[in-house]
């Protein structure tokens, strides 16, 4: 990264469970950012929670690569509720968010 200075965000999603999150994990890292020279994202798993950093150089794509971030883990998370073998076994959502 050059002398520009970068906006850094980190987020952290809890998760039912280690598995849960490495799932999330897989899944949202195989799309890259779109801007790939101005957001960078780094995702990774500790315990049972999903750790994003992006570091942007704008506040504007700090906002715009979280939103989008979210609405991935949202979608991850209905996914894993609804066909996940826990969700299966007790007929609840397994990974809703602690």
């Amino acid at each position: 990264m050059s002398d520009t200075a970068w906006h850094t965000v980190t987020v952290r999603i809890p998760f039912a469970s280690n598995k849960h999150a490495t799932i999330a994990k897989q899944v949202i890292d195989v799309d890259a950012e779109l801007q790939r020279d101005t957001v960078k994202r780094t995702l990774t798993v500790e315990g049972d929670e999903l750790i994003a950093t992006f570091q942007t150089l704008t506040v504007r794509l700090a906002r715009l690569s979280v939103n989008g971030f979210l609405e991935n883990v949202d979608l991850v998370v209905r996914t894993i509720g609804e066909f996940s073998e826990e969700a299966k076994v007790t007929g609840t959502e397994a990974t809703e968010p602690k």
